[in-house]
């Protein structure tokens, strides 16, 4: 058994939740998401407190306990990101790697002979801060993997650490050339 579907989600105020065939639309104050949920998973709506509680309703399926957690987490991921917007922040590091923004348009240039242009999608909102790029939005799925789609313009390397990283993300470092031979 999943501990993680057992769990109701708590609606707080402000935030509605509108269930449809074979989706669950959450509204909040700072926009709406919609979360599609799996045909072996259903979803009840209690008034007292009012919660969603997410149910098995196909026993059959191999996979529904898996399914259940997952269906659950999402749609309290929709439920936290229409309340506050999830972020993830990138670091430029390097000696001219440097990121810019225009309106939703990044400007990109981490050494190659050419400046990188990056298209935001819509509902995610980017910050320069020097060299550190902060994205956010209200759907934590898209917000990391916009993320993940600039860090692969230039990921770390592991010798000096230049290239696109997460802020908090530790690059565990090689010893070059120099210190293999005085060995």
């Amino acid at each position: 058994m999943s501990r993680i579907g057992k769990k109701p989600i708590i609606l707080p105020s402000g935030v509605e939740a509108t269930l449809k065939d074979g989706e669950v639309v959450i509204k909040g104050p700072k926009g709406t998401l919609t979360v599609a949920l799996h045909p072996a998973i259903k979803v009840v709506q209690i008034e007292d407190p009012k919660s969603l509680e997410v149910q098995i309703a196909d026993e059959t399926v191999k996979k529904a306990g898996a399914l259940w957690g997952l269906m659950r987490q999402l749609i309290a991921n929709a439920v936290d990101g229409v309340q506050k917007p999830f972020e993830k922040s990138l670091e430029f590091v390097g000696v001219g790697f440097r990121v810019s923004i225009s309106g939703n348009k990044l400007n990109i240039e981490v050494g190659f002979s050419h400046p990188v242009e990056f298209v935001l999608p819509p509902g995610i909102e980017g910050k320069v801060d020097k060299q550190i790029l902060t994205l956010s939005g209200i759907d934590k799925q898209l917000v990391g993997e916009i993320a993940a789609q600039i860090r692969r313009i230039r990921p770390p390397e592991p010798y000096k650490g230049k290239g696109i990283k997460y802020v908090d993300e530790v690059i565990r470092r090689k010893a070059g050339k120099a210190a293999a031979k005085s060995a």
